[in-house]
């Protein structure tokens, strides 16, 4: 898992095209002790007011699993790259599961990121998440600005320089997602991503199939 890291001022290469800053929380992550094991359901499924909730499933399954993850993070793009299909096939199709995806950006560049799939509207989000998700080498680790590797992404779902400027200049989504992640950190203890609650049990181990299976189907025999 990947621990929070204090934001960087400013949001480097997406500066020059955003202007953005997300400021850093006090004290820092790295400090909280570990959240609890397990948080109440219906504290678990408040969310900032006008932020869309990005979800897959009935919503009145037996099993609601929540991720928070980060854009910039291998181990979450690792989950949506090598385990998501499987997981979504057995548990999400299957109507067994509800699975909602939040927002819990690590640096500046993740916010970005996050704020650009949100602005691709309900439909489109998670697609744009698995996409980014899938070319993270690309865009998180080289060198260089990011922008044109995102704005190359971002035009597949139909932006337009001019509304991938405005999305990222948009203040009001940015407070929301970093309202966001200030309540996981808060309220429920999350330092690190991705960190799994499943009907508000905290997955403590890496996301894997087994690891989902022997949380899950325990809740689903009614155990």
């Amino acid at each position: 898992m990947i621990k929070f890291r204090n934001f960087i001022p400013g949001l480097l290469a997406l500066a020059a095209v955003a202007g953005i800053t997300l400021a850093t929380a006090e004290p820092s992550f790295a400090q909280r002790k570990d959240g609890p094991a397990e948080v109440p359901v219906e504290e678990l499924m408040k969310t900032p007011e006008g932020l869309e909730e990005l979800s897959l499933g009935p919503a009145d399954a037996k099993v609601t699993v929540v991720e928070y993850a980060s854009m910039t993070c291998p181990h979450c793009a690792h989950f949506t790259n090598d385990v998501f299909e499987d997981f979504k096939k057995k548990y999400i199709d299957s109507g067994k599961v509800r699975y909602i995806f939040r927002d819990f950006p690590l640096d500046n560049l993740a916010a970005a990121v996050s704020m650009l799939a949100r602005c691709a509207g309900p439909m489109k989000a998670l697609p744009m998440i698995e996409t980014f998700y899938a070319k993270q080498p690309d865009w998180a680790f080289t060198n260089g600005s990011p922008v044109p590797k995102l704005f190359e992404i971002a035009k597949q779902a139909g932006f337009t320089q001019e509304s991938f400027d405005k999305c990222l200049t948009n203040q009001k989504l940015l407070d929301q997602i970093t309202a966001e992640r200030t309540r996981a950190s808060e309220v429920f203890g999350v330092n690190a991503t991705p960190t799994f609650f499943i009907n508000g049990k905290k997955l403590q181990e890496a996301p894997s199939m087994e690891a989902f299976d022997k949380v899950i189907e325990p809740l689903l025999a009614g155990k």
